[in-house]
């Protein structure tokens, strides 16, 4: 599969690079960013993939994630891709708002029109993207991790409990928790997957626990400060779910920490740390 190649920049005693490709999945341009510290020839290494949230692009992180310090010690390659298709004749919300649509692709396959024929990241993210990195970087996928922020934490969690001994551990920043309990998710869900609820178990991390889906261990970092917290992410059911469950869960609410990338700079090394310890041959 042809891979263009839009920037590589040396940091970190690594390379960070962004690129492009035609995605089958979605039937668009697809951009993605990767950063690969320095390492032995012939040496495979582990992978942490991070999912970005509402209105972001790969750039948001990669530019303002603070993360490669943290993979080079490690020796993690970093890989975050976008959050929905782009370009042309790709559906958007009808009022262009910034919780759907573009920008907003909720790491769902979607089944209902128009969003169906493009909108399948979760398709994207977990088949298409991995087969492509594999096929171009020096990436073990026998040892995969991810995490991810707000929207993407949801995706994060959600591919994680979906998808049992496909990734080593699973971390998230201010996450999307029961997107079935709160507005924006209610609206995503809906819109791409249909009105049934039933449909909607499969895409909510704490519906998928309380169906019995497990991961070996989960950390969550959640400001205290943060707008959407009340209404929007619900941390405390995924605390419940997970004591009724069994899950061992690190909810870490940090005060005075708000939404944004101040935040997730803050502690994303610590979140690579964490992954090396469960990435570690």
């Amino acid at each position: 599969m042809p891979l263009e190649t839009v920037s590589e920049t040396r940091a970190h005693g690594g390379t960070q690079g962004v690129y492009r490709h035609d995605s089958t999945q979605t039937g668009t341009p697809m951009t993605f960013s990767v950063f690969v510290p320095d390492h032995a020839p012939g040496d495979r290494l582990a992978v942490l993939w991070y999912l970005s949230g509402l209105t972001c692009t790969q750039a948001n992180v990669t530019e303002k994630g603070e993360y490669r310090a943290a993979c080079r010690e490690a020796g993690i390659i970093f890989v975050a891709p976008d959050t929905s298709p782009r370009g042309e004749g790709v559906p958007d919300d009808a009022e262009g708002a910034y919780d759907f649509g573009l920008g907003a692709g909720f790491y769902v396959d979607a089944t209902q029109a128009p969003f169906a024929q493009h909108y399948r990241m979760a398709s994207y993210v977990t088949d298409e993207l991995p087969a492509l990195v594999a096929a171009n970087f020096p990436v073990d996928l026998d040892r995969q991790s991810i995490t991810g922020h707000s929207m993407g934490g949801h995706g994060a969690l959600t591919l994680a409990l979906a998808r049992p001994g496909r990734y080593r551990s699973v971390s998230a920043f201010a996450p999307i928790v029961a997107p079935s309990q709160v507005p924006w998710g209610q609206k995503a869900l809906a819109g791409y997957l249909g009105d049934d609820r039933a449909a909607w178990r499969k895409h909510d991390a704490v519906a998928l626990i309380e169906d019995g889906a497990r991961v070996a261990a989960l950390l969550v970092d959640q400001g205290d400060a943060d707008a959407f917290l009340e209404n929007q992410l619900r941390p405390e059911l995924l605390e419940a779910a997970c004591a009724a469950a069994g899950i061992p869960l690190e909810l870490r609410m940090q005060p005075g920490y708000d939404h944004s990338y101040y935040f997730i700079s803050t502690f994303l090394a610590e979140h690579v740390a964490w992954h090396a310890r469960h990435l570690a041959r």
